[in-house]
């Protein structure tokens, strides 16, 4: 049987040098290597990380709370009278509830409410289907 290796098998008497690993980033923020480094003159590097161990909250930016209250979703428009008062006015002559109008538009019968109240923010959808339903105008000028 042949052997594996072609010559004599010999021991390897060669020194092997281990190093050290090289310190880790724990380490480095050691205050005691700081402060050793500082001693001996080596560059030592220091960085402020922003909000860095704070969990406060601040406030926000004048700016920021200047544009939230300049945007207020309670400044939308709503149904004008005049044109709550055509809706009104239309469906009744045709004889129809609100419940009725609604079904013919497909939409829910509190919408149709909420238009005749004037509580609801102008869709232009709705009201073309309410248009074409009651046969009135109740988008751009009305008459005036």
């Amino acid at each position: 049987m042949p052997s594996r290796y072609p010559g004599a098998i010999t021991q390897d008497w060669e020194p092997v040098v281990l190093h050290k690993s090289k310190t880790k980033a724990q380490e480095l923020r050691d205050p005691k290597a700081v402060n050793q480094a500082l001693r001996s003159g080596a560059p030592v590097q220091t960085i402020k990380k922003f909000d860095a161990g704070s969990n406060k909250k601040t406030a926000p930016v004048v700016n920021a709370r200047k544009l939230d209250e300049s945007t207020d979703p309670g400044t939308l428009d709503r149904v004008p009278g005049e044109v709550r008062q055509a809706i009104q006015k239309a469906r009744l002559e045709k004889k129809m509830s609100q419940a009725e109008l609604a079904k013919l538009i497909n939409e829910r019968p509190q919408v149709v409410q909420e238009y005749e109240n004037g509580k609801a923010v102008p869709n232009q959808a709705v009201l073309t289907k309410m248009e074409k339903a009651l046969g009135v105008k109740l988008r751009g000028k009305t008459g005036k």
